[in-house]
């Protein structure tokens, strides 16, 4: 009988050997991790269609995520693109965390300590009256521990949410994010503008847990 063709020959020699082991899982990510991957997707997918509803309507609708968030209560995540900063990201977040306000901070600048209610006050006062970038505040919601604003552009009218949360407990902090409703980057707006409202409540007593 003659010999199969060399061809023939490779393939079985191939084939006749211990196939590779198959590569090991990828590591299980935490449910911690988990969760804030979910909790981020959802404003992620939200502020996508936000950004449909505003090329028609300019100012885009309201987003369902805002307000104080129940586990763990908190305000929410920003979504992956560049015009949102929280107090709620993780401090390594450099694009989108930013530190909490202290309206009773402890280097002696207050000689009397200020109730929550009175900070709340304080609060609204400075927003109605910083416009850093000429857009106009309007105070939309208010309870007794949270206060969120809409600022509209001068010219075509889009929105950028901002939200304050009192937290409870003795501590004096104030959580905020401030986000754009639509398009993916804001040129540092948000940035500029809690800057510009840290600078005015540090005139009124208050000062940051850090500064960006």
């Amino acid at each position: 009988m003659a010999p199969p063709p060399p061809c023939c020959v490779l393939v079985v020699r191939c084939c006749s050997g211990s196939l590779p082991s198959p590569p090991p899982p990828p590591p299980r990510p935490s449910p911690s991790n988990n969760l804030r991957i979910a909790r981020r997707e959802f404003v992620l997918r939200s502020s996508e269609l936000a950004t449909l509803a505003a090329i028609f309507h300019l100012s885009g609708t309201k987003p369902r995520y805002l307000g104080v968030q129940k586990s763990p209560p908190s305000l929410a995540l920003c979504p992956a693109t560049n015009n949102c900063v929280s107090t709620c990201e993780d401090i390594t977040d450099s694009i989108h965390y930013a530190p909490p306000w202290n309206y009773n901070p402890k280097d002696g600048r207050r000689a009397k300590p200020i109730t929550k209610h009175e900070a709340i006050n304080q609060l609204i006062q400075v927003v109605t009256q910083t416009k850093p970038d000429n857009f106009t505040p309007r105070l939309v919601e208010k309870t007794d521990d949270y206060v969120r604003v809409e600022y509209e552009s001068p010219i075509f009218g889009f929105v950028d949410d901002v939200e304050f949360w009192f937290p409870p407990g003795n501590k004096s902090i104030v959580q905020y994010r401030s986000a754009s409703r639509s398009g993916f980057i804001d040129f540092n707006a948000n940035k500029k503008r809690v800057k510009a409202l840290r600078l005015a409540l540090e005139n009124e007593g208050w000062a940051s847990e850090s500064t960006i």
